[in-house]
């Protein structure tokens, strides 16, 4: 079987796809360790409190940052403000874009709402495009054929994955996404998961973006300056490579087609300044296996669940110590995956029958 053939499996129209729904992949019922009920609610409740503070520390060191860049431009002092704005501008813009699309960052709706439209512009992806996106993400976590977020795919495509790491690949594409929108049009898989009571607003956040975009350009032009396209857009090209290498350990090289989080996600211990930007979805089996918990409950529920986990990799380079070569070897052999080792006494997975489809369609 060729590249090619093997990478239409992740198609929404493949037989993948076919295959998931008559086998009950998709929408299928995942293991979730036990949790009292009472500790649980403890742990889902959420705080404007702590969340206006993580938020009015990013945007404030975001702005000293942006001061900094425009203050020693076009000097070389200015680089590593440019650098900190960007990572804080997109990178740390899509934890937070993550979050506050799920919902569980604020108490408050309406705070919750301005935040993800700030930071959904900042990332150049529509919030109702990526809400409904992600719901099927979770909903199909790394099932073939019916998951639109892998990003690591089976042989990996190398060539975009580090071009990603620069927006290379992801910015035009993006962009080409919004001037679609903004012309009343949704690209085949987004209009396949977007009902079509939400597309008019979609268009009419495309067309409210272009012309922020449009006015950025301009005013770059007119003032014979790059600096409004540093603040505005371009952090995308050079802020957003963190976000990529955060993204990439959380399912690349591991288990599809199974409806265990345990066995298809990775959770990563980080320091401090990385889980704050990441906004702690280093916990990413726990992220998934209960995704009503805000980020900053996520310690205290990896606590709780310790005993039914794999052991959370102790640092992103241990991952990625993992991560590449499974992914070399599985240009050779798509059918590999990292196995991971589940403790004494934890919970079992109990397969489906027919759950191995991956080796059924290679035969």
């Amino acid at each position: 079987m060729s590249y090619r053939n093997r990478l239409t499996w992740y198609e929404l129209t493949s037989p993948a796809s076919e295959f998931a729904v008559t086998s009950g992949l998709a929408d299928g019922t995942w293991f979730r360790s036990s949790v009292p009920r009472a500790r649980m609610q403890q742990l889902m409740k959420r705080s404007n409190s702590r969340a206006l503070r993580d938020t009015a520390v990013w945007a404030g060191l975001a702005l000293l940052a942006a001061a900094g860049g425009v203050y020693f431009w076009p000097t070389w002092w200015s680089a590593p403000f440019w650098v900190t704005y960007g990572v804080l501008y997109s990178s740390a813009s899509e934890s937070r874009r993550h979050e506050s699309s799920h919902g569980t960052a604020f108490r408050s709706r309406k705070i919750q709402n301005v935040v993800l439209q700030v930071v959904s512009f900042c990332r150049m992806r529509d919030s109702t495009v990526e809400r409904w996106k992600h719901t099927r993400h979770h909903t199909d976590t790394s099932i073939v054929g019916r998951d639109l977020e892998i990003e690591v795919m089976r042989p990996a495509r190398f060539v975009k994955l580090v071009c990603d790491l620069f927006g290379l690949y992801d910015v035009p594409v993006q962009f080409g996404l919004i001037f679609r929108h903004a012309f009343g049009h949704l690209s085949h898989d987004e209009a396949f998961v977007v009902p079509s009571s939400e597309r008019a607003r979609v268009y009419r956040t495309a067309r409210i973006w272009l012309l922020i975009y449009v006015l950025t350009v301009a005013s770059a032009v007119v003032l014979r300056s790059w600096i409004p396209i540093l603040l505005i857009g371009g952090p995308q090209f050079y802020g957003c490579f963190l976000e990529r290498i955060y993204s990439f350990t959380q399912h690349a090289g591991m288990g599809e087609n199974v409806l265990d989080h345990r066995l298809n996600t990775r959770t990563i211990l980080l320091g401090p300044v990385n889980r704050f930007i990441y906004w702690n979805m280093n916990y990413h089996i726990e992220h998934h296996m209960f995704p009503m918990v805000p980020y900053y409950r996520l310690a205290e529920l990896h606590e709780e669940l310790k005993a039914d986990m794999p052991a959370p990799y102790p640092s992103l380079w241990a991952a990625y110590r993992e991560i590449i070569p499974a992914v070399m070897r599985q240009l050779k052999d798509p059918t590999y995956f990292v196995k991971r080792e589940l403790p004494p006494g934890a919970a079992p997975y109990n397969p489906p029958d027919n759950g191995l489809f991956l080796e059924v369609l290679a035969v």
